[in-house]
Order: C-alpha cells, then sequence, then structure tokens
C-alpha cells in the first residue's frame, strides 16, 4: 500500500473528526503526534478514528491496536510513524497465505 494514500487518508480522517466534533484542528504533518496535538483525541476518539481509516483503505486494523501509540507504552506516535504501521499492517494483509504441502 502506498504510503501516501495512507498519509492522505489518515489527515482526512483526522481532520474530519476534529471538524465533526466541533474542535480545532491544528495543521496537520507528518511530525504532528494526533494524541499530543489534537484536542480531545483521547481513547473515546481514536478508536473511531483507527475505524474510519480502516474502513477508507479497506483493510483491518485489530480493536487492540492502537496506530497512534508505540506498543505497550505511553510514547506517542508521529503521524509518518503512525503510516508506517498501518503500511506494514496492509502489507501483512496483502501478502498471499503460504499453503500448505499437499493441500
Amino acid at each position: 500500500m502506498n504510503a501516501m494514500l495512507v498519509q492522505s487518508t489518515l489527515v482526512e480522517v483526522l481532520q474530519s473528526i476534529q471538524a465533526d466534533s466541533g474542535l480545532e484542528c491544528p495543521t496537520i504533518t507528518s511530525k504532528t503526534k494526533p494524541l499530543e496535538a489534537l484536542p480531545q483525541f483521547d481513547s473515546k476518539i481514536w478508536p473511531v478514528a483507527i475505524g474510519m481509516l480502516a474502513a477508507k483503505l479497506g483493510i483491518t486494523i485489530a480493536d487492540d491496536v492502537n496506530i497512534f501509540r508505540k506498543d505497550k507504552t505511553c510514547i506517542a506516535l508521529t503521524v509518518d510513524e503512525t503510516v508506517a504501521m498501518v503500511v506494514a499492517l496492509a502489507t501483512e494483509q496483502a501478502a498471499p497465505m503460504p499453503q500448505a504441502a499437499n493441500a
């Protein structure tokens, strides 16, 4: 999956959520950390953003995956880091499943 497509779709989703919530949306760049930069972008909102992004990209992102935070930490990820994670997930899903011998 193309990183530019993922990034533009991610920014579109984040801007849409902020606008629909009536909240300010600062300029989102590759270095923006949505969890820190977007007002009220918290554990009630990021799952919605992940679901919207997955639907728009036609991929699956597990419910227990937070693409906005480094796994098992409180470290917020940048848009670039989030895009890399989503591209990796999409690539993983697009890879053909290995076939068992004599299948």
